[in-house]
């Protein structure tokens, strides 16, 4: 303890400065790395909207009345994972990742240079050059793992040609829709549809045959 203070004195001004940011800086850098790697630092790969494993057959002699006021256009938007649209395009530079990433290159750099022998002034350019391109390419980071994310949102196109399961009754000739569950990209899906046929009671097999905004068109599936 005694040797650390000794140390510690030894150090010019700017050099306890930087020590006292290169170290809180590396340890939030460590903590947001094993927090990205465990995958605790967001909700992702939890699917709140999940049903595959509820059984939602319907007995073929159930008598199901349900009265919904649906609306002719259902919002499908909360499939997606509640980013916004732009954030995967737009890069942003400040963020808590890049200003972490920044502090951690930008002390150690310069404390480095530092105990090089070069000149403080040099030595903080320095470790603004390099800081500064560790916060770019953080940003960079940042943004591919956005554009992934929205890549891998729900599109109900990848329905069409599929087979669901009406859970709630579909009116005829498209008068008001109903719901259906459909594997959509891998995932057990309840999605608003229409149909141009005949009414189709709760329980009956359809397929997407097309997609209307945000509303699957379906028909009975041949037996």
């Amino acid at each position: 303890m005694e040797q650390m203070i000794v140390w510690w004195e030894s150090l010019s001004d700017i050099l306890r400065v930087l020590y006292c940011m290169a170290v809180p800086s590396t340890l939030l850098l460590v903590i947001q790395t094993l927090m990205s790697m465990l995958g605790s630092d967001s909700g992702e790969g939890v699917n709140y909207s999940d049903t595959s494993g509820l059984d939602l057959d319907v007995p073929d002699g159930a008598d199901v009345n349900l009265d919904f006021d649906l609306p002719d256009q259902m919002d499908m938007q909360h499939y997606t994972d509640g980013s916004s649209p732009g954030d995967a395009t737009a890069m942003r530079l400040l963020t808590l990742q890049t200003i972490v990433a920044f502090l951690t290159v930008f002390s150690w750099s310069s404390i480095a240079s530092i105990h090089a022998g070069t000149e403080p002034l040099f030595s903080l350019l320095f470790g603004l050059v390099l800081g500064g391109i560790a916060m770019f390419l953080v940003a960079k980071l940042v943004q591919a793992s956005s554009k992934l994310a929205e890549n891998g949102t729900i599109s109900l196109k990848n329905a069409i040609g599929e087979n669901g399961r009406v859970y709630l009754p579909i009116a005829a000739k498209g008068v008001s829709p109903g719901k259906v569950m459909v594997q959509v990209q891998g995932q057990l899906r309840e999605c608003s549809a229409i149909t141009e046929g005949d009414a189709i009671p709760t329980g009956t097999s359809v397929r997407i045959v097309d997609l209307r905004g945000d509303m699957l068109i379906v028909e009975r599936e041949e037996t």
